[in-house]
């Protein structure tokens, strides 16, 4: 018998969203932080300063972050299952019962949701209920390590692109350069992620390009009022 095999979108939900999450927080805050201090009428070596800057710090920043709220999650998800791996200790019967009742909701008929609980139970019981009855599974748990290295790796390519715009414009051009073309980025990059997802290209390129413009807008006139205060 020829293997079916079927790549589903929920599959990619772990390192999809850390990634695209790192990579859009990099291009939006490091576009923005290099405007706003361009906006300031800085030089155009401290434009760079404040964007390399940006970037080590906001790598540095999402990895610990990612890592320590997807380890809170992990951490959740450990008490539950050895709450119901207690549970199926102290009333295994009652357990039967919850997994049973749960497959009737789903449309199953009382004999035969007890016998898929009978069976499934027997093979796997904690696997069961945590599939089941938690939420749980393989496919969607928790990876702290992995979440922060993709949004650490993902916000410092992300960084990498205005601050290359600032680089390389000359000094009368850099703003337009470094915000024009980090809309650009960000439209690319709303794009692919929503294919990644399986979304609309449109609406994916759209959402992410419009906070950015509002981000690099905002701090584009606290550059300007500051700037001319100081």
């Amino acid at each position: 018998m020829r293997k079916h095999f079927e790549r589903h979108y929920a599959e990619r939900i772990g390192w999809l969203r850390a990634a695209v999450l790192g990579a859009n927080d990099g291009i939006v805050s490091t576009a923005s932080l290099v405007v706003g201090v361009a906006a300031a009428n800085t030089t155009r070596e401290d434009v760079l300063i404040a964007g390399m800057a940006g970037l080590v710090a906001g790598a540095m920043s999402m990895a610990a972050g990612e890592y320590v709220s997807v380890s809170s999650q992990a951490d959740t998800e450990k008490a539950d299952l050895e709450r119901e791996r207690l549970e199926l200790a102290q009333d295994d019967s009652s357990e039967h019962l919850e997994l049973a009742t749960i497959y009737v909701k789903r449309g199953l008929e009382p004999s035969l949701a007890r016998q898929v609980a009978d069976q499934l139970m027997a093979h796997d019981a904690l696997a069961a209920h945590a599939r089941d009855e938690l939420g749980l599974s393989e496919m969607h748990g928790a990876r702290p390590v992995q979440a922060a290295l993709a949004s650490a790796a993902t916000f410092s390519v992300g960084a990498a692109l205005p601050l290359a715009l600032a680089w390389f414009a000359s000094t009368a051009f850099m703003l337009p350069a470094v915000a024009g073309g980090s809309l650009l980025f960000l439209a690319l990059l709303g794009g692919l992620a929503a294919r990644a997802g399986g979304a609309k290209l449109v609406i994916g390129a759209a959402r992410v390009s419009f906070w950015g413009a509002l981000a690099m807008a905002a701090t584009a006139l606290v550059g300007k009022i500051f700037g001319a205060v100081v």
